[in-house]
């Protein structure tokens, strides 16, 4: 809540016991999945499906593709022979992603308008040292201008869904606030500018209340993902 917040990879939590195959299974699945060749500038990606979250009608499928373009879409992450913990950590932050988008789905009012889709992309072009090296690495994984365009609106309605269900929810008391300031703001102000002048509470409180939303929000989010996890059937399939 990729924190996102196009959202970032979450912190690690422990696996639902309605998982039909172990994180161990999976993990030797998508060691496999290392082995394959490395991908060259433009040539076609072969698909397989990882996983599954929550069956029936609202089947929805993880590829190996969307491993792929989830690591492209990250800078620092190199392409050439992905390692099965990059591998495992993209499928982990894409799972999240589709339980809250199930959920999002549900409230039209939500909806990303073509203004939105347009500010991530640029935001996102931006986290690049050109949008050169984003082309290139949409090109090595096989993605594609339209597809970037559906994981964009994708994230743009998960992220408008999280500040609907939580930020938009977050009061934090006065309290809180100044025993922030006291016992962690200012100790960490004068560890890092010893010689200047502390700053009140009264002008520190934005920062502070931000800090302490986002935070709340985090936890939150966090809980809403340990009990999606604990009522969803994920199943990790063998791509043979």
């Amino acid at each position: 809540m990729e924190n996102g917040k196009c959202l970032h990879p979450r912190p690690n939590v422990s696996a639902s016991p309605r998982l039909r195959v172990s994180i161990s299974a999976a993990c030797l699945l998508l060691t496999a999945f290392c082995l394959l060749p490395a991908l060259c500038s433009g040539q076609e990606v072969v698909d397989k499906t990882v996983a599954t979250v929550n069956g029936g009608v609202r089947t929805d499928l993880i590829t190996y593709s969307d491993l792929l373009w989830q690591l492209a879409l990250q800078p620092t992450t190199p392409l050439a022979q992905p390692t099965s913990e990059a591998l495992n950590a993209a499928l982990r932050l894409v799972e999240d992603q589709r339980l809250i988008l199930q959920e999002a789905v549900k409230l039209p009012t939500i909806s990303p308008t073509e203004e939105e889709i347009a500010a991530a992309r640029d935001q996102l072009a931006r986290q690049f040292s050109s949008r050169d090296e984003l082309e290139k690495r949409m090109i090595r994984v096989g993605l594609t201008t339209e597809k970037l365009n559906e994981i964009l609106e994708q994230r743009v309605r998960i992220e408008k869904y999280l500040d609907f269900r939580f930020r938009s929810f977050i009061v934090v008391a006065q309290k809180d606030v100044a025993d922030y300031y006291r016992e962690t703001w200012v100790p960490r102000f004068k560890s890092r500018s010893s010689t200047l002048i502390v700053p009140t509470l009264d002008e520190a409180r934005p920062e502070i209340e931000k800090i302490l939303t986002e935070s709340k929000v985090e936890s939150d989010i966090d809980s809403f993902l340990d009990n999606a996890r604990d009522r969803a059937e994920i199943v990790i399939l063998n791509p043979v």
